[in-house]
């Protein structure tokens, strides 16, 4: 038989992602279960969410440990004791060590508001509007060493209007990140991922779909 997917979810805010993926995997869209979320915050809201599901929640306190390897060692430590075997950020704010990502090779996948490799990193919807984008969007990805540069899974694209703000286009974006993160870890449940150099192959991807359009599938 195959391995349970059980999820570990590392969040630092209110973890609305985070609400759409319990609400996929209770919906029986995801074949999956939620073991644990972690934050790095104490009062983060994502945590509540996960008491609200009966999700085993836990806080890691950075101030803790001298150095960010040795907290992301202890965030490995826990998501072995929950037998974690996909990690998900959901509005995560630490740049992760290769302690993690080594432990978790193309396990660990994250949800970016910005169509990489365009805009990494912070306030990506200010830079949109700020540098005349046309188009913004949001991007799943796995993550890797770097900031946001792991092969991407899925984007959805979202149009910057002329009368954009950084939130109005930000509530935007996050609706398209609702709707791709879930999917993203849909496939990854059914095994229908896999990287081949930068580039994701899904398993049975259609010709044109359009959470795809900005990352056309590669048909094997």
């Amino acid at each position: 038989m195959a391995e349970e997917l059980k999820i570990g979810v590392l969040a630092s805010g209110r973890g609305s992602n985070f609400q759409a993926i319990i609400d996929a995997v209770t919906a029986g869209k995801i074949n999956a279960k939620i073991a644990v979320c972690i934050s790095d915050v104490k009062d983060a809201y994502a945590l509540e969410r996960a008491r609200k599901n009966l999700i085993a929640a836990e806080v890691i306190d950075p101030k803790v440990f001298q150095k960010r390897e040795d907290y992301d060692g202890k965030i490995v430590e826990t998501l072995k004791k929950h037998e974690v075997n996909l990690v998900l950020l959901a509005g995560y704010m630490r740049i992760v060590s290769p302690v993690l990502v080594e432990e978790f090779p193309k396990k660990i996948i994250n949800i970016h508001p910005a169509l990489l490799p365009s805009f990494p990193g912070l306030h990506v919807q200010r830079k949109a509007i700020e540098h005349g984008a046309r188009f913004s969007g949001c991007t799943v990805h796995f993550v890797d060493a770097g900031m946001d540069t792991g092969p991407i899974i899925i984007q959805a694209v979202v149009p910057v209007l002329q009368d954009d703000t950084e939130d109005s286009l930000a509530a935007r974006i996050l609706k398209q990140e609702h709707r791709i993160y879930p999917e993203a870890v849909r496939l990854f449940a059914e095994g229908r991922l896999s990287v081949q150099g930068r580039r994701v192959v899904i398993k049975g991807a259609p010709e044109c779909r359009d959470e795809f359009l900005a990352n056309p599938p590669v048909r094997e």
